[in-house]
């Protein structure tokens, strides 16, 4: 039941990757869509960034896309513009903050990384 839970909540993003680590898709939706029985691993999106100064001051300046407007999701606006985002599978569960009631459950508790 948990993973249904993950796999369809618009809160939490997943990502889809090339077998070279290369982000190919971030979605609200669930990614990849299983039309038959077959398994793959679906992946949520933590979203940790670390740019080159001269890359940052690049995708600072792009407009807002048609992808990163319907998903709402900025990782878009660089792939349209021919960015590429490598991912890394991790075990680190990290905390979610993407409403008012996470940010409420969040506060005051600590983390051992």
């Amino acid at each position: 039941m948990a993973l249904k839970i993950f796999i369809l909540n618009p809160n939490i993003v997943k990502v889809a990757s090339a077998i070279t680590n290369r982000a190919l898709y971030f979605s609200r939706s669930p990614i990849p869509f299983l039309r038959d029985s077959g398994h793959i691993g679906i992946f949520k999106h933590i979203g940790m960034y670390a740019f080159r100064p001269s890359v940052l001051m690049e995708i600072t300046k792009l407009a807002p896309s048609p992808l990163e407007k319907s998903e709402m999701l900025e990782q878009l606006r660089w792939l349209e513009n021919g960015y590429a985002i490598d991912v890394v599978e991790t075990n680190w569960a990290s905390p979610a903050i993407d409403t008012p009631e996470d940010l409420k459950r969040i506060i005051g508790l600590s983390f051992i990384v």
